[in-house]
């Protein structure tokens, strides 16, 4: 399995009070990966990344649509653990931040970090 495709089966485990739609859109590019509605009836979109260092790398579509869709979008990015590490690490930043973070990468500060914070983020939006 992809890194990705287990990063997915993981938020969609965990993260219950979302309901979460798997965009497969071949048709346009730059989609984000996850059409996602919260229990505070609140649609919002997640990019989802897996890397390995600290650099995030982004298609020019999904830059462009972040930046014309910089409200209710996210980027999810899931840090795999190097073998000094036991816990891969994760970081949600918002849509609005794509260039700084196709620039910045890791060392961007993340609007939050770890899974709980991250769920719980998304789960208050709209409130």
């Amino acid at each position: 399995m992809k890194p990705e495709t287990k990063f997915w089966h993981d938020i969609r485990k965990n993260f219950k009070n979302i309901t979460f739609t798997r965009l497969e859109n071949l048709s346009s590019f730059g989609t984000p990966d996850l059409l996602a509605y919260n229990n505070n009836s609140h649609f919002f979109t997640v990019e989802l990344k897996v890397v390995k260092g600290r650099k995030i790398r982004f298609s020019p579509h999904q830059i462009s649509f972040h930046l014309r869709h910089p409200h209710n979008t996210f980027i999810l990015v899931k840090h795999l653990a190097s073998r000094d590490k036991k816990l891969d690490e994760i970081f949600l930043y918002e849509g609005k931040d794509i260039l700084e973070l196709a620039a910045c990468g890791l060392s961007l500060d993340a609007c939050c970090s770890g899974l709980e914070a991250c769920r719980l983020r998304l789960e208050a939006l709209g409130a």
